[in-house]
């Protein structure tokens, strides 16, 4: 599987998943922003991690699929006007700018119990304790430990003032931001895929750590392309994190800092693919064209 099979497949199944239903706003907002277009970095992850400890990434396509319903979820409600306030998204009107706020606001709660709902309905392949564990694995990731508390210590930060004083701080709150409200999706998808896949303890903590790196980059190449893009590249408004005093790698370190280390954390990405013989197309495709976007040779 290339990456074009890979999130064709993806798109096709997250299409058949979410059928449209009585209340049909509702289905409809819901599906809106799941099948809008886009890398499917998330999916495209949990499946090949799956593929590379088992050598068959099936059993990870419902999984796969629920973590981009997931990823959804976090965008309707990122793009609120109480949270991020943005009308655009990939280039096609936020959620919320289409159905309403109200109804966005609960097609992203429907959203995020919808997803483990497609996990446990289409997994028959999974053992009950392989079930279990990727179920828990959704729930930490998604929950107050994760994404949701990430997306807080954003909001949070805003306006922060940045200076000798406040460094550390800031430093902490920024790590913390990047880990959670980012990379935390990429390290469910890793961990799911490879635990489907049969991944023994030590091969998970391998594509935990891969994947914690790889977010953090995917975090700070979305920081600099928000200071050095354009709204055709990028398909939503840029320049916000700065005109609202959001805390980013760029606002704190510069953006040369930035591109510094982003390369660090690419090439400790591939480290760990040389070191542990991870052979994927996949994911070597993926930190170049992260790189690369953001302006790296």
């Amino acid at each position: 599987m290339n990456m074009n099979d890979y999130i064709e497949l993806i798109n096709d199944k997250l299409d058949e998943f979410i059928q449209i239903e009585f209340p049909q706003k509702l289905f409809k907002s819901m599906k809106y922003t799941v099948t809008l277009p886009g890398k499917r970095l998330r999916p495209v992850m949990c499946l090949e991690a799956c593929r590379i400890i088992s050598g068959d990434y099936e059993p990870a396509i419902p999984t796969a699929c629920a973590i981009e319903m997931l990823h959804a979820q976090t965008l309707i409600h990122d793009d609120l006007p109480c949270m991020d306030n943005d009308n655009y998204r990939r280039g096609k009107l936020t959620n919320h700018m289409v159905f309403g706020e109200a109804v966005a606001v609960l097609a992203g709660d429907a959203l995020l119990t919808f997803a483990p709902q497609i996990i446990t309905k289409y997994s028959q392949n999974l053992s009950p304790s392989d079930l279990i564990r990727v179920l828990n694995e959704y729930f930490n990731y998604a929950g107050a430990r994760g994404v949701i508390a990430g997306q807080v210590v954003d909001i949070e930060s805003e306006g922060v003032e940045i200076s000798e004083d406040t460094m550390e701080y800031n430093k902490d709150a920024l790590e913390y931001i990047h880990e959670h409200k980012t990379s935390d999706l990429f390290q469910l998808a890793m961990r799911t895929g490879a635990i489907i896949g049969g991944a023994s303890d030590e091969q998970l903590e391998i594509f935990t750590d891969f994947a914690k790196k790889f977010g953090l980059a995917f975090q700070i190449t979305d920081d600099i392309l928000d200071e050095i893009s354009t709204f055709e590249q990028m398909g939503k408004t840029l320049g916000k994190d700065k005109a609202e005093g959001k805390l980013t790698y760029v606002s704190l370190y510069g953006l040369d800092e930035a591109k510094c280390k982003l390369s660090c954390l690419a090439h400790e990405c591939y480290d760990i693919m040389n070191s542990q013989n991870i052979k994927s197309g996949i994911f070597t495709q993926i930190i170049e064209g992260m790189v690369k976007r953001a302006g790296i040779k």
